[in-house]
């Protein structure tokens, strides 16, 4: 088959040394790619032809939608950074940008408003940086422009400890806010000035104490593990700080080094060593004891955790996403688009003032059209990625073949110990799930990989 990844898995089954081989080269370079969708955002392109919005959405298979908005400031870029964000804190280029974002929104709705939002999530950068005025507008917006009721869909926002206030917490909970994300990476101040990070603990721990007074229904933190300098007794400190908050969810990353990016791939190492897996088996033991469920790699959650309000439905593994902002990524059923991607500064900030200065909102002209093959593996990567695990049956529904037999490849990971079959689901085994950014990067169509790898980055 054109698209099998290793068309002699057989014979790498049926050799106990092949396979062995086969694993072990997974397992020695166990952090390659974090694939939080597929395909890669550096695979998007210029499209050829600029394709109407209106005709994208009307042909969308999702029942409902998850709107995302995406505000690209933050106080400050840190040393594992790569996403599209600038460190830009002026209130008036602030307030153009919700002006540009609102004209998008004016502009889509027409197209999107006739099915519910299910999920909204405001995410960046930092929303919290802007004014509370501001951060006021983008809920407006949400609700007045598209059609979101806070009273149905879950809701997410990402906050940073030096903006959490009482004023924006006050906004946060008049719109019935289901979850709060805070970014904390460590609570080790010299951790933190090693990512570059301007972040003192006593201020994580002010935040933190004021979102709790605020009982929203899921708070999350985020960890990172791998920093410069940290050793398993301070990674352990950090996780042990961040539990004593109780919060519902935890999400532990281990840090990566990219193009552009100020931390360096060989600040990764501690005496030569690469000590991410043992923070992580560590991570996973301590989250076990105090009661978390783990749902994929990186997330971790109390399982009673959830919203107080009767949620609206949504699946199809992230399509039917509208991702309104500079940055943002939007995800039909064939068509995966956005505006450009870029790490620079000097780009990022063209991209920006490109966005603003934009009247017309209705095409898009930068994304990637999937193929049968994309949606395929993407289904696959989307499941299997997590504890959920890849419904046979689903997959045999959606494209009335056997994912088995579209990609026997798959086998690999069943025979290695990597996956099992149970009840119909394929699903990773714990050491498996440990492997995940290793599986998911080995996964990745020809095609795709080649149009990740000729990405240049400004």
């Amino acid at each position: 088959m054109s698209h099998t990844a290793y068309p002699n898995y057989l014979d790498i089954i049926q050799n106990p040394d092949t396979l062995r081989s086969w694993k072990n080269s997974l397992a020695s370079d166990p952090y390659r790619s974090y694939l939080y969708s597929y395909p890669h955002k550096t695979s998007y392109r210029k499209l050829e032809t600029k394709l109407p919005l209106s005709e994208l959405w009307n042909k969308e298979l999702a029942d409902t939608f998850f709107l995302y908005m995406h505000i690209p400031f933050c106080g400050a870029r840190c040393g594992f950074c790569n996403l599209f964000t600038l460190p830009d804190k002026r209130a008036d280029v602030h307030a153009e940008y919700v002006d540009a974002l609102e004209r998008q929104a004016e502009q889509w709705a027409p197209f999107i408003q006739n099915k519910p939002i299910a999920r909204f999530a405001i995410g960046g950068g930092t929303p919290t940086l802007l004014a509370p005025a501001q951060l006021d507008r983008l809920f407006q917006i949400a609700k007045n422009v598209i059609g979101m009721d806070p009273t149905q869909a879950s809701i997410s926002v990402e906050t940073s400890p030096e903006t959490v206030t009482s004023e924006r917490l006050d906004i946060l909970k008049s719109w019935q806010v289901d979850r709060i994300s805070m970014g904390i990476q460590s609570f080790v101040e010299a951790e933190a000035e090693a990512i570059y990070r301007p972040q003192k603990p006593q201020e994580v721990e002010r935040a933190l104490e004021q979102l709790k007074l605020y009982q929203f229904p899921i708070l999350n933190l985020d960890l990172i593990y791998g920093l410069p300098g940290q050793t398993i007794e301070s990674w352990m400190y950090s996780l042990d700080r961040a539990l004593s908050y109780e919060p519902e969810e935890i999400f532990i990353y281990p840090l990566y080094t990219r193009e552009l990016t100020i931390i360096k791939p060989e600040q990764i190492r501690q005496s030569g060593e690469d000590q991410r897996l043992r923070f992580y088996n560590a991570a996973q033991e301590r989250l076990f004891e105090h009661g978390y469920t783990q749902y994929s790699m990186r997330r971790f959650a109390k399982a009673e955790a959830g919203s107080e309000k009767p949620l609206l439905p949504y699946g199809c593994h992230d399509e039917g996403m509208i991702g309104l902002g500079c940055g943002a990524r939007s995800y039909t059923n064939s068509v995966h688009y956005s505006s450009r991607y870029s790490v620079g500064r000097s780009a990022t900030a063209s991209i920006i003032a490109d966005y603003v200065a934009t009247t017309d909102y209705t095409l898009a002209d930068y994304g990637i059209v999937l193929s049968k093959d994309d949606q395929q593996r993407r289904l696959i990567l989307q499941s299997l990625l997590h504890t959920e695990g890849l419904a046979l049956g689903n997959y045999a529904e959606r494209f009335t073949t056997s994912a088995l037999d579209d990609y026997p490849e798959l086998n690999l990971l069943l025979h290695s110990e990597l996956a099992v079959i149970e009840h119909e689901v394929l699903r990773l085994t714990k050491e498996g799930l440990m492997y995940s950014d290793a599986i998911g990067d080995w996964f990745i169509s020809p095609e795709i990989r080649a149009h990740m790898d000729s990405c240049v980055l400004s």
